[in-house]
Formats: C-alpha cells, sequence, structure tokens
C-alpha cells in the first residue's frame, strides 16, 4: 500500500482556482485559510503549446496568498511543468 505524504512546502504545485485559471507555483505555506506561493505563474495555451507568464505582473512581492475557498483543486506539478517552471523562475535548466 502506498502512504499519501501529502504535498509539503517547497514543492512545485499545480492549482485549479474557480474562476478556471490554473497557477503553478512553488508552495511555502498552507495554512487553514491560505496558501502561499512563491513565484506563481499562470499557466496558458499558446500556439505552440502550454505557456507560463506572471500570475500578477504588478505585485512588489514574489509571495503571495491564496485562499482556500478560491481553490478548487491543488496538486504537485508533473515532473516537466516544474522543471519548466524552475527553468523559467530561476534560469536553472533541469537534465
Amino acid at each position: 500500500m502506498l502512504i499519501n505524504k501529502g504535498i509539503t512546502a517547497g514543492e512545485v504545485v499545480s492549482i485549479k482556482l474557480i474562476s478556471g485559471e490554473e497557477i503553478i507555483a512553488k508552495l511555502e505555506e498552507d495554512t487553514t485559510e491560505q496558501v502561499k506561493l512563491h513565484r506563481p505563474l499562470s499557466v496558458s495555451i499558446t500556439p505552440s503549446g502550454l505557456g507560463m507568464m506572471p500570475f500578477m505582473f504588478l505585485s512588489a512581492s514574489d509571495t503571495i496568498s491564496v485562499k482556500h475557498a478560491q481553490i478548487i483543486a491543488i496538486a504537485v506539478a508533473k515532473k516537466e511543468a516544474a522543471d519548466q517552471y524552475l527553468q523559467g523562475t530561476t534560469g536553472i535548466k533541469i537534465l
């Protein structure tokens, strides 16, 4: 039997919001009321496939909070998406 350890701080997560938007970010903290996300990116479909752009263009902080009431689902991001996110936000290419 597999044991689900849940999602922990530092993991790259994919979040579906009630607005229909999907965002990818590094999870900083998950409390009973909200999740704190580091450098969240909005996921969109482009002619060449999936694209990522800043979730909030004018935020002065790299960390934002999203209330649980606004979230439909949260999951650890697929490895390929997490690698692309890390490369785009840190400049480090994952091999």
